[in-house]
């Protein structure tokens, strides 16, 4: 797998163009193919900056001071950032060091026969000793690093079976997506989104599960299978939704959790009616990008997914005007809640409007590499998930073009998802 064009840190599967990486981070491989991230640079020269550091203090300082006895911890620090083999060959390095300083007049004022007094003796052995504690620590910490790793790189396998990629096509839309998590290095979170071809249309869901961990994915699972099931069944999209809510109500009674809820949007393609059927259960509004102009589409509220008991009305679906050209991007709030510096949320609309004002026709392609480039100049630091789904009606001349970019640059293949 390349672990550059799919790895969901920092983000994910939104560039096709072979060559752009959305973060650059060092990594390597183990011995079961696991991909560990590399040591930072300054960790790694430490152990080098400090013997230079002593070096320099032992030539300064008057001879009286045994310096060099600073060497000791030499071995410890070499185990934060080296592994075993290099803890040891630093720990040589010490000793050898702390003869040679002992032992050299020249620099030092010492003497030859000061190499084996007793008190440069017992440094040799104590700097021997930690070097033994500092190779335990650093096979420790190696293990201790792969094993974290494998945990992540199965937890996101596990995403990945949950959250599969977005085809370029699916029935009469244009698709593309994004997903980020807010825990930082995995792919473990609670949003969630998918896209199916049905005999009743295009159907689309996007979701964000309350709370974060295992059980949120468990609760993504959940809602996902549902929603695969329904999708395919009769019925617009409310009996979608009711089937989905039932769903999570006997999710809740099995765990037990009263606070189970997850808020979503359903969204149905009706290509020959050129328009879009919407189910709100108390989630962000859809937004329309339609010839320059960036619209949130309002309908009738419902309560999310989970608490529909609480109330006695079903949800309403209201309809919209969605033509060749448009784009539908629905998101999760972990967009539009993003902060900067100053605190400020990030203006979703308003960065919209900016950047497709000009009246031309941007695809899902264009929209998600734009908030995949412009989210993180707005804040550095991502405190929940982000999930971000673009929709936008088939049309031949398009399609004809982001085909022939995929078969130059890394096809994203086509099916139905």
């Amino acid at each position: 797998m390349d672990r550059w064009g799919e790895r969901i840190f920092p983000w994910t599967g939104c560039d096709r163009r072979p060559g752009r990486r959305a973060g650059k981070l060092a990594e390597i491989a183990d011995s079961s193919g696991f991909v560990v991230p590399r040591t930072p640079a300054w960790m790694r020269w430490l152990p080098v900056a400090y013997v230079a550091f002593v070096m320099l203090l032992e030539t300064l300082a008057p001879t009286p001071w045994a310096v060099s006895f600073l060497l000791i911890a030499l071995p410890v620090i070499a185990a934060y950032a080296l592994g075993p083999v290099g803890v040891a060959a630093f720990t040589v390095c010490a000793i050898v060091l702390e003869g040679v300083v002992a032992g050299t007049p020249c620099c030092t004022g010492h003497n030859l026969h000061q190499l084996w007094e007793t008190h440069h003796v017992a440094a040799y052995i104590a700097t021997g000793l930690v070097g033994i504690l500092g190779v335990a620590l650093a096979a420790h910490r190696r293990r201790q690093e792969q094993h974290l790793v494998r945990a992540n790189s199965l937890a996101e396998a596990l995403m990945r079976t949950l959250l599969r990629p977005v085809p370029h096509r699916v029935g009469r839309t244009l698709a593309a997506g994004l997903y980020r998590s807010g825990e930082v290095g995995t792919m473990v979170g609670g949003d969630l989104y998918d896209i199916r071809a049905t005999p009743y249309g295009e159907r689309a869901i996007i979701g964000d599960v309350r709370g974060k961990g295992l059980q949120a994915v468990r609760t993504v699972a959940d809602i996902l299978g549902s929603f695969r099931e329904a999708v395919y069944d009769p019925g617009g999209l409310p009996a979608v939704a009711a089937r989905m809510e039932r769903r999570l109500v006997r999710e809740a009674e099995a765990l037990p959790d009263d606070e189970l809820f997850v808020t979503a949007v359903l969204v149905e393609y009706d290509a020959p009616a050129h328009r879009v059927t919407i189910v709100n259960q108390g989630h962000i509004e859809p937004v329309l990008i339609s010839r320059g102009e960036v619209t949130a589409l309002t309908g009738p509220p419902a309560l999310p997914l989970g608490l529909g008991p609480l109330a006695k009305e079903i949800p309403v679906a209201y309809t919209h005007r969605f033509h060749p050209g448009d784009v539908l991007l629905l998101c999760t709030d972990g967009l539009i809640e993003a902060r900067d510096h100053a605190g400020a949320f990030y203006p979703l609309l308003d960065r919209l409007r900016h950047r497709f004002s000009d009246g031309c026709d941007p695809g899902p392609d264009d929209v998600i590499d734009f908030l995949n480039t412009d989210l993180p100049r707005h804040t550095r630091v991502f405190h929940d998930d982000v999930a971000i789904l673009a929709l936008a009606p088939y049309d031949d001349g398009r399609a004809a073009v982001a085909e022939s970019e995929d078969e130059g640059g890394g096809a994203r293949g086509e099916g139905e998802g």
